[in-house]
């Protein structure tokens, strides 16, 4: 498998025009992989940077069909340039676990803050993946939004691997960073009550200072939605803010409780502008990234 993710990672890169690059890449991939040097990896790994510009790749719909046939949940139209040489060069490494997972400790703790973001991106790619279920929780002590994102955007690892206590803590940790939910992967199939009510807690907080709650927020509690909730997604009505009033809607129609659906009642019209949830969820999470900007 690690053979047909380089090679499509590779093929990707040749539509970049940057065959000075290519060239170096594929030289220093196969000595990695046929030689199983430290110290080559590691000055590759760092070198890249010389060949390869941080530009976001561009994928067609087939290329983004192919990369989830590859590997479940991996969106390479996320990743840049510079990232994905980087990818090719550690699964090129040899992977015997004991001098693979030497090799990659290394690396993790001498990174810099772009190295960090490539190595974080391509866990789902990694070959002994439960053994990097602590690398990856440690790394979310990152204030680092390049690399935070890296790990709990567009990443199928968190949802597949972290235990529902970090589960929770990287979700408030998005929050509060204001990192887009949405692009968080199987966030809708891991919501929990606990989680819930860490969500509820902060938006009370957010009001209690005078600050705005992110929209998304409203999201993780749906599933959950009682008395209590209730008096929360009314407040959240009552404000002026299109994106709030489209975020409680979208709570109202996704909860079975009753009284929930009773209010829904109440506002016909904007019910029957809402697109389905989750790309609804999407518009209300990209346009409040927008207004951020």
């Amino acid at each position: 498998m690690q053979n047909q993710i380089t090679g499509f990672l590779s093929l990707l890169l040749e539509s970049t025009d940057n065959q000075k690059g290519l060239d170096w890449l594929k030289v220093k991939s196969q000595k990695i992989s046929s030689e199983g040097t430290p110290s080559q990896f590691f000055l590759a790994f760092s070198q890249a940077s010389r060949y390869f510009k941080k530009e976001k790749l561009s994928l067609s719909d087939q290329e983004i069909k192919k990369a989830n046939e590859l590997s479940t949940g991996f969106q390479p139209e996320f990743w840049d340039q510079l990232q994905s040489a980087r990818t090719v060069l550690m699964l090129s490494y040899p992977q015997e676990k004991e001098t693979w997972f030497t090799a990659m400790n290394q690396l993790f703790e001498t990174a810099d803050m772009n190295e960090h973001q490539a190595l974080f991106a391509a866990l789902p790619l990694m070959p002994f993946q439960e053994d990097l279920i602590p690398r990856a929780i440690d790394g979310l002590r990152t204030n680092i939004s390049l690399v935070f994102d890296a790990i709990a955007l567009s990443n199928p690892f968190p949802a597949k691997y972290f235990p529902e206590a970090n589960w929770n803590q990287m979700v408030l940790k998005a929050i509060f960073m204001q990192r887009p939910l949405y692009r968080i992967q199987g966030l809708e199939e891991r919501r929990n009550p606990a989680l819930a009510a860490i969500a509820r807690d902060f938006a009370h907080e957010r009001w209690a200072a005078g600050r705005e709650v992110m929209p998304e927020i409203w999201r993780l509690v749906s599933p959950f939605v009682d008395e209590m909730y209730l008096e929360d997604l009314k407040k959240t009505l009552s404000t002026k803010d299109e994106l709030q009033v489209k975020s409680a809607l979208l709570a109202l129609r996704e909860s079975a409780y009753l009284p929930a659906k009773e209010l829904l009642e109440a506002y016909p019209e904007q019910v029957a502008s809402l697109d389905m949830d989750a790309i609804a969820w999407e518009s209300i999470g990209s346009e409040f990234q927008r207004t951020r900007v």
